[in-house]
Parts: C-alpha cells; sequence; structure tokens
C-alpha cells in the first residue's frame, strides 16, 4: 500500500544503517534511452576533460588553473594575477548560469554533467559491473567466503581502480602546473621529480579513495550543490519527479495482478515492483519525492519505463516534470526569477566581454623605489624606479626601451642595456629616469611612459617623479 505520507525517509540516508554504520549500496546496472543518452554525452566529456589541459589555443592551455603561479587559461584566454578581476567575474558568471540552470532544471548537472558523476557511473561503476556483475552478483560476492574466486575478482577490481585513479591525477596534475611541465616531469621520470610525484600519489590516492570507498557520498555528504535545491528550487522547476496523482490513484498504490481493472478498485498506476529503487545510484526512493540525494541521473525513469511497457502501462509514471505540472498540469514557463537571473547573467556576460576585449595583451608599471628620494646629477634630477612588464602574448619582445612622451628625459637601466621579455612570462628591474630641473615644474609631476619593442608601441602608463621643492 501507499506510504506516500511517512516522511521518515527524511530522518535517515539510504547509505547508513540503523547502527550508523556505512551501508554500501549496489546499483541494478541501468539501461533505456536516457541511459544511452548520457553514455554519449560522458564519452564527449571525458573526452573533453582529459584532452583540455593538453589543447592549445594561440599556444595558451585550453584549461589551466595553476594556482600556485597564480596563472590561469579559460577556454585559450590567460589570465595572469593582473587579471584577476575578469578571473573572478568568470568565476561569477559560472556561479549565477548554474544557479539559473538549477532553478529552471532543478540538479540536472549532477546526473549529466558532474565530472564525480561521469567517472563514477560510466568509468569505475561499468569496471565494476564486468568485472563483479550486477546487483545481484554484488551482493552475493560480498556475502561470500574470501575464496580463489572473490580474491581474484577483489585485486583485480581494486588494481583497475589504482590505475584510472593514477591516470586522472596525472590529468588532474595537468590542470594544475600545465601540460607541458607534465610531460616534462614525466619524461624525466619519477626519481628527479620527487617534490611533484608526492603530490601526484596524494591525489591518487584521494581520487582512489572516492571511487573505491566514497563514491556516492561525494554527492550525498561532501557536495554542496545538493543542499542549495532547497533554496532554489519551487513547485515550477522540473526535475526527475514521480507523478504521485497518477500513481497512487485514490487507494494507494499496489502489485501487479494480471486482469485486476485497477481503475475500478482505486488504484495508481504504480506496481510498488521497487526498480526504481534497486536501480538508484544512491539508494534512494524516487516515490518519496524531491530529496537531497537525487542527482537526477534518470536511471528510474529508464526503469519505470520498462516496467510500465511490460504491464502495458503509460510510460512517463517518472518523468522530468514540475510540481506544477503533476498536481495542476501547468507545463513549464519562465518565472520572474528566472527573468531576474537571466537578466543578472547577460548583465555580466557583456561586462566580461567587454573587459576581455579592452584587456591588454601586455602590462607595465613603474614605481619608485620605495625609501629612495630624487637624486641632483648635475643640472638634472634623477628618480630611481622598480618596472615591471608583462607578456601576455605567444611572442617574445627582444628590445624593448622606454620613452618619456611629456617632459624632455632619458631613461637610463641599471644592468642590461636592453630589456628582453619571454612570451607568456614578465621582466622586471631596476632604472633611472633624469629629467633638466629647469623644466620642472612642481615638486611631484606625472610622466608618460611609452614601452616600445623595436620601434612597435606596445604600452603605455605613467608613474611619479619627485623633485625639489623650490625651482629657480
Amino acid at each position: 500500500m501507499s506510504t506516500i505520507n511517512d516522511e521518515s525517509f527524511r530522518d535517515t540516508i539510504a547509505t547508513i544503517n540503523a547502527d550508523g554504520k556505512r551501508n554500501f549500496i549496489f546499483p541494478k546496472k541501468p539501461s533505456g534511452p536516457f541511459y544511452d543518452k548520457r553514455k554519449l554525452l560522458s564519452y564527449f566529456l571525458l573526452i573533453f576533460l582529459i584532452a583540455s589541459p593538453f589543447v592549445k589555443i594561440n599556444g595558451n592551455q585550453f584549461l589551466m588553473f595553476n594556482v600556485l603561479e597564480r596563472r590561469f587559461s579559460i577556454f585559450g584566454f590567460a589570465f595572469w594575477p593582473q587579471d584577476f578581476h575578469l578571473f573572478v567575474i568568470s568565476m561569477i558568471v559560472g556561479v549565477v548560469g548554474l544557479t539559473l540552470f538549477t532553478v529552471a532544471f532543478g540538479r540536472i548537472f549532477c546526473g549529466w554533467f558532474c565530472p564525480q558523476t561521469i567517472f563514477m557511473e560510466m568509468v569505475f561503476r561499468r569496471i565494476e559491473y564486468w568485472i563483479d556483475g550486477d546487483r545481484g552478483a554484488q551482493i552475493r560476492l560480498k556475502k561470500q567466503e574470501w575464496n580463489a574466486e572473490k580474491i581474484r575478482k577483489r585485486v583485480l577490481k581494486l588494481t583497475i581502480f589504482f590505475i584510472f585513479s593514477f591516470f586522472i591525477a596525472n590529468v588532474f596534475l595537468a590542470y594544475l602546473i600545465g601540460s607541458d611541465k607534465l610531460i616534462q616531469l614525466v619524461t624525466h621520470g619519477p626519481q628527479s621529480n620527487l617534490s611533484t610525484l608526492i603530490p601526484l600519489l596524494i591525489f591518487t590516492g584521494v581520487f582512489y579513495f572516492v571511487f573505491a570507498w566514497f563514491r556516492e557520498q561525494v554527492c550525498i555528504i561532501a557536495c554542496p550543490y545538493g543542499r542549495m535545491q532547497g533554496v532554489l528550487l519551487d513547485n515550477k522547476s522540473i526535475n526527475v519527479a514521480y507523478d504521485h496523482v497518477r500513481g497512487e490513484g485514490e487507494n494507494g498504490r499496489k502489485k501487479w495482478r494480471n486482469g485486476e481493472d485497477r481503475t475500478a478498485a482505486g488504484y495508481g498506476d504504480c506496481i510498488d515492483c521497487n526498480q526504481c529503487v534497486v536501480v538508484c545510484p544512491t539508494g534512494i526512493d524516487i516515490r518519496n519525492g524531491t530529496q537531497l540525494e537525487c542527482i537526477n541521473c534518470t536511471a528510474c525513469i529508464d526503469e519505470c519505463d520498462t516496467i510500465m511497457e511490460k504491464v502495458g502501462l503509460p510510460k512517463g509514471l517518472i518523468r522530468y516534470a514540475s510540481e506544477d505540472e503533476i498536481v495542476k498540469k501547468e507545463k513549464f514557463k519562465l518565472t520572474t526569477r528566472m527573468k531576474g537571473y537571466i537578466a543578472v547573467l547577460l548583465l555580466l556576460l557583456g561586462v566580461l566581454t567587454t573587459m576581455l576585449f579592452l584587456r591588454n595583451d601586455v602590462e607595465a608599471n613603474l614605481l619608485p623605489l620605495p625609501g629612495q628620494l630624487f637624486q641632483h646629477d648635475g643640472a638634472n634630477i634623477r628618480n630611481i624606479y622598480t618596472y615591471k612588464i608583462v607578456n601576455k602574448t605567444e611572442h617574445s619582445f627582444n628590445d624593448v626601451n622606454l620613452k618619456v612622451v611629456n617632459f624632455k628625459g632619458d631613461i637610463k637601466l641599471v644592468g642590461s642595456p636592453v630589456i628582453k621579455v619571454p612570451k607568456q612570462g614578465l621582466a622586471s628591474g631596476t632604472l633611472f629616469i633624469e629629467i633638466p630641473e629647469n623644466v620642472l615644474e612642481d615638486e611631484n609631476i606625472q610622466l608618460k611612459i611609452e614601452i616600445y619593442d623595436g620601434k612597435k608601441l606596445i604600452e603605455k602608463t605613467t608613474t611619479n617623479f619627485m623633485g625639489p621643492r623650490s625651482f629657480n
């Protein structure tokens, strides 16, 4: 009979038993149209995730998040520490976009796009099905005493899990330090790169722990995104949902009996087969409504449609639908809140696009050396500066020189007579600026500086120049 009003499921989670110990989930291998679509999308995303650190656009890594050197590359756009505001806006755009997506379509990101789900369900879980078998075989194997078969399967599975975890850790490291550096480290061998090997093994251990043991607990316990559902979802949000109006009828759900007139008896279309529960990778019962643990993977939709087809009832008892569509038969439409998020997202995208177009490929800073005052050099006044020139392009600058534009003055470098700035690099050093004392108009003036690579103007900047208080 129906348990639709039973709220006890909210007090516990399927992965914890009554004694407070871990309850491992053995989901049935899913199959059906949605699963086939997810597989195709997952294969594409796996290729994308693995290839992104190694693909370059205009010499920039497609995706890189080098936190240690504060260098980032997103879709081929290189971000330096000087571009941190652009990186922040990019992240805000991502958060607002994900929020809008969640308000409209629920937690569909988790089931279709999340790397954790893709690797877990489409890589590690499929390896497990291949070695251990489907749900029933896995349960029997767990209860089975340790013999040659169980040891062989466990060693084989965990060894393959470790190899895949090591491979994923290498890809992850390529995102952090850059693919070129990773390839260089691999080429030189681990014996000469212990400082990199140790973090690599730590990452491998983390991934191995997640995919071999922690598994769905990441989605249920660790990931904050599931908890955002309670704030973002409403009755108009589309989710993987059980049609309780149709499924429960007047007298609740009931097991299937051939030849029975369920409509006349007041029973709903749900035949209480429990297949939507055994196929769920987080172990929930979707018939209890929207839950934090649900990752919208659609496995229950495929399984329920298969059962409905077998018993001759209409498909779609579990489907993508909003609560208002189930109860009030209202179709999806944009709400005021969704329109507000869209407006904010478009505004942020406009700001980001404008700032990207206005972004300089070269940045230069000239700062007076701290603690140093001006110096007299005959008829000239001299100030000392530190300079930093950042080259964000893929072209090296081999003959950089600086010129004072708005005053007659000379710039003298300390050390090398020529500044060279490597591609995707920076140059820094010290220089003197000398200006005739008789042309100074104030004790503190602003100089306009132009930076050239040979005869090509590559950047403009300004700096302050100090002189005596009184002039003759």
